[in-house]
């Protein structure tokens, strides 16, 4: 499908030509990755109208910024917005366009005073250390090393430890009293497994060509590899045992059975493997399994202590396809009557590319123009779409068109009926209903499945390209959904329903979507704030001293890799495991839940790309590695006590943190309750 918004659909390419942006402060923007540029600059305190230019286009930031929180940028006007910066600091601009919308982030680099802390980055000489421990443990009190195993007698404030050959320096310090006392869950210390469904184990090779779909007999980028629900199921106990509390899983809903053109080059097929591309909410899609499974992969997560979230998408549909015009019967082709079957095929959905085309040329097949054949697809009332006589999307966050996806009309407040394709999808649960709105039939789709299955959570996808009304009512009706579930269920966790959500460069502050039923927001800043400690675990001192005290209010999600990034251990740690144990160390005892994207733990490898950076971090999980080689296995030894560590104290999360001054070494405390734990790094 051609895209939206010329501006829109070139700013994922053009962020790599750095030359081409210019700033009245900021000089040498650089590129970071496809859809990222970055300056920085020393800037005095003051008050400063920023600008940034791309060629001709002239941006603004669309108020006055506050530091680290995104700021949308919009066409400049007479009256630019001034921020004001409190402090003469370095400063440093960063330009994101995963979204469409150009979104800029300022930050300070963090200086260095009395109240960081006493060891910048310790050298330490792989013998035992002596130990402070009198802010923490008492005298005669058995101190025990959760990493080793070692344990001391604190003896005039001190002990002495060895650190573990495999800690790169770590000394996780408990009480040994705490050792027999059950773990308290609590979502503020949560660790949470993200995992791409289609890329994490096959459990059931019979489903893998539903709906007629298949490899593409090249790199397989965007096709469905297999992994399904059983696959989940099948895992659970390598994850009960890595020391999650929760199993984020890509949607497993019904998505469009077609493929669309991969890539900015069209250099292969994407089909909708991840669960972003929506077709029908009341199915679980046939490559992920039958209900049957699904419920069962629910109930075994949770007989393993594993709450469930689904990724969810309300902001938009999936793309209109050959292989679904065919199937339910909407939109119009170019071609004549004669000339279909020539060119497209029995079945639309196995056009390949001819010479001098690409997977993008079924576009010229289609008449995007023809209003009668448009009208039997979503229907003008439900979504808005740059083709035949839709609304058009428009340049704002919540109307307009991601990646030229059709936009749902969620603010609609228009009774509607049922699209139409929806009579020719005999299979469909969803039914018209009378006086219901484009956001109440989604909120009754998705809220169905927690009454039905007691899922536990929604990770929102998109989250500010929709009405925050609209997610508070989710959250409401999800919750009387699962209150309804839990009544039959008496020996469920006892949780509320939670959702966390994705709002593209939001930090660790509290804005007005934990008001509209977010329980927490993606944390965007901790992957770059993790490299810059990669190599001395001290510099992430004060990024944890900052969130331990804002995050007494609130939640955030942080993570080092995702799908819509990078993988950290590609771009980041380089494929070497002693960096990817210290990326574990930095995420794992991080305020604030933790996401470990599937692989982090066992060095997964960034996989076949094309022409689209982000299908790399989509590989394949490599349960091969772990199976045959031990650095894999030592790196997922190392995940695993550091997750065990953090599920065994909710002060490790939630706790109270105080950085303990020290000459030889790096160590701060956090407590919470009766909880209270230590931590050490002896240095490199």
């Amino acid at each position: 499908m051609k895209p939206t918004f010329l501006f829109l659909s070139l700013f994922p390419i053009i962020a790599l030509q750095a030359s081409e942006w210019r700033s009245n402060y900021f000089s040498e923007l650089q590129p970071i990755d496809q859809s990222v540029v970055r300056a920085s600059t020393f800037l005095k305190k003051g008050s400063y109208p920023f600008q940034f230019f791309y060629g001709k286009n002239c941006l603004q930031p669309e108020k006055a910024m506050k530091l680290n929180q995104a700021m949308a940028l919009v066409s400049c006007s007479d009256a630019s917005p001034s921020t004001r910066l409190f402090r003469d600091g370095q400063y440093v601009a960063q330009i994101t366009t995963n979204d469409g919308m150009p979104m800029l982030t300022l930050s300070v680099k963090a200086m260095k005073s009395k109240d960081d802390f006493g060891v910048v980055c310790p050298i330490w000489d792989h013998k035992s250390v002596e130990l402070d421990v009198s802010k923490v443990f008492k005298d005669g009190e058995t101190v025990r090393d959760a990493y080793s195993g070692q344990s001391a007698v604190v003896k005039n404030g001190k002990i002495n430890l060895l650190p573990s050959a495999e800690a790169n320096g770590l000394l996780l310090l408990e009480s040994d009293t705490q050792e027999d006392k059950p773990a308290v869950f609590d979502w503020k210390n949560a660790t949470v497994y993200f995992a791409i469904t289609d890329r994490f184990y096959n459990g059931d090779p019979t489903n893998d060509n539903s709906y007629g779909r298949h490899k593409d007999g090249m790199e397989e980028i965007g096709t469905f590899h297999g992994g399904d629900l059983k696959g989940l199921t099948e895992k659970l106990d390598y994850l009960q045992q890595l020391g999650v509390d929760a199993i984020w899983i890509s949607s497993p809903l019904e998505q469009i059975h077609g493929w669309v053109g991969g890539g900015d080059r069209g250099d292969f097929p994407h089909y909708a493997y991840h669960g972003y591309y929506h077709l029908d909410w009341t199915k679980v899609d046939a490559n992920m399994g039958t209900e049957d499974d699904l419920k069962n992969f629910i109930e075994q997560a949770h007989q393993r202590g594993i709450r469930v979230l689904f990724d969810i998408v309300m902001n938009h549909t999936g793309y209109a396809t050959l292989a679904d015009m065919q199937e339910f019967k909407f939109g119009k082709l170019r071609l004549k009557p004669d000339e279909i079957d020539l060119i497209l095929g029995e079945k639309w959905i196995d056009w390949t590319p001819k010479k001098g085309q690409n997977w993008h040329s079924f576009n010229d097949f289609i008449n995007f123009s023809d209003q009668e054949g448009w009208s039997k697809w979503w229907g003008k009332a439900w979504v808005r779409s740059d083709i035949s006589d839709y609304d058009s999307p428009k340049f704002d966050d919540l109307k307009m068109s991601l990646s030229a996806l059709p936009d749902i009309k969620t603010e609609s407040d228009q009774a509607v009926t049922l699209p139409v394709f929806f009579a020719n999808k005999p299979d469909t649960k969803a039914v018209s209903k009378d006086d219901t709105k484009v956001r109440e039939y989604l909120i009754s789709w998705l809220s169905d499945w927690v009454k039905k299955y007691g899922v536990d959570g929604f990770r929102v996808d998109t989250a500010k390209h929709v009405e925050q009304s609209t997610w508070l009512e989710l959250k409401q009706a999800s919750q009387a959904a699962f209150d309804e579930w839990k009544s039959t269920h008496p020996d469920h966790f006892n949780d509320d329903f939670w959702m966390t959500g994705e709002a593209w460069g939001h930090g660790v502050y509290q804005s007005n979507y934990f008001k509209n039923g977010f329980d927490s927001m993606i944390n965007f800043s901790f992957q770059d704030q993790a490299k810059e400690a990669l190599y001395c675990f001290s510099k992430i001192v004060p990024t944890y001293q900052t969130m331990s005290e804002k995050l007494v209010d609130f939640n955030v999600l942080s993570y080092i890799s995702s799908h819509d990034t990078h993988l950290f251990f590609n771009s980041d740690s380089e494929y070497d495991f002693e960096k990817q144990k210290m990326a574990g160390s930095l995420l794992l005892l991080a305020p604030g839940a933790v996401q470990i994207y599937y692989g982090d733990e066992s060095g997964r490898k960034f996989g076949a790309t094309g022409s689209d950076p982000l299908q790399g971090t989509r590989s394949d999980m490599n349960w091969s590695d772990i199976a045959k080689n031990s650095e894999n296995q030592s790196l997922i030894n190392h995940w695993t006590k550091l997750a065990k560590f953090r599920q065994n104290h909710i002060a490790v999360g939630k706790g109270k943190q105080a950085i303990l001054e020290t000459k030889k070494y790096l160590a701060f405390s956090r407590e919470y309750g009766n909880d209270k734990i230590m931590v050490v790094w002896a240095g490199k």
